[in-house]
């Protein structure tokens, strides 16, 4: 079969493009390796009417939702590679052969890369957060803590007083300026020069003197990297960013490569829930108006 499009990853970004591209009654595989970049959070917040849900319950239901069409094929797996055919694409799927399809759209999601900290990873969604817009609010105004990895701290230290009183961990990653300072001293920040030996309990930071900081929750920057080789392989532009790359689109989640959309985290440097289904629903809508109109020009 060559379906009208192949949707590369089957979380929030790309549930949301297999929705707009069914009801259009379009042929539409969804392939999905089953990992989702929160699942080890607990919770999702901030998106609207589920906030509070579990994360996977909300891929679930809308999984549910996409696969009640008839013109949706599922295939649980993974895409190990794509290319360019006569008419579109062609996928291959590990354990599952080979797919074609005349449009792709990519919605692979990020790989966080986090600090190499002690007690760290096993804290991530739990105890440890990157976005304070998802898992501030929950800190019931608690003690925070923003460890740092880089100069990107500053910006997190900078939002995070809004939910709490807040440390900034300098841990010899960077040194704020005197503009810097001045800005921290404004929004209450309190600074701490020691460097972080490891993290226990809860979020308990324990600096290299032994001194023990109790906090509510710690939150820091990961580095970020595209999930899949396929944006690569297909010769897609990336943007840079200082926390990694990200595929590049235009306002209509087209990237570089005639034929190809991105939506969701794989294409922007902040991603929640709701962006994600955003930039899926506009992705799916995009593709369908190309395969009635052809390519924009």
């Amino acid at each position: 079969m060559f379906h009208d499009a192949i949707i590369i990853g089957g979380s929030y970004a790309g549930l949301a493009a297999a929705l707009q591209l069914a009801r259009a009654r379009r042929r539409v595989l969804v392939v999905d390796a089953g990992v989702r970049r929160n699942r080890s959070a607990a919770h999702s917040h901030g998106f609207l009417t589920r906030d509070g849900a579990p994360p996977a319950e909300i891929a679930a239901i809308g999984r549910a939702q996409v696969q009640a069409y008839d013109t949706v094929t599922w295939i649980d797996g993974t895409a190990d590679s794509a290319e360019r055919i006569e008419g579109g694409f062609r996928v291959a799927i590990g354990g599952a052969g080979m797919a074609q399809g005349r449009h792709l759209i990519l919605a692979t999601g990020l790989r966080d890369h986090l600090p190499a900290l002690p007690g760290l990873a096993e804290r991530w969604g739990r105890h440890v957060f990157m976005c304070p817009y998802c898992d501030g609010y929950e800190r019931e105004r608690g003690r925070l803590a923003v460890f740092a990895s880089s100069a990107l701290a500053m910006h997190q230290a900078l939002l995070l007083p809004d939910w709490g009183p807040t440390t900034l961990l300098l841990n010899d990653a960077f040194t704020p300026d005197a503009e810097q300072l001045r800005q921290l001293a404004a929004r209450g920040v309190a600074l701490e020069h020691t460097p972080v030996a490891r993290i226990e309990g809860d979020a308990d930071v324990v600096l290299r003197d032994g001194r023990v900081l109790p906090f509510a929750g710690i939150f820091t920057a990961t580095r970020i990297e595209v999930a899949s080789p396929i944006p690569a392989q297909l010769g897609c532009a990336f943007d840079e960013w200082p926390q990694g790359s990200t595929v590049r689109t235009d306002a209509m989640k087209a990237t570089s490569v005639p034929g190809v959309y991105a939506c969701g985290d794989v294409a922007r440097a902040a991603g929640s829930v709701t962006f994600a289904v955003a930039d899926g629903a506009m992705a799916g809508m995009a593709v369908h108006r190309e395969l009635v109109f052809g390519p924009a020009h």
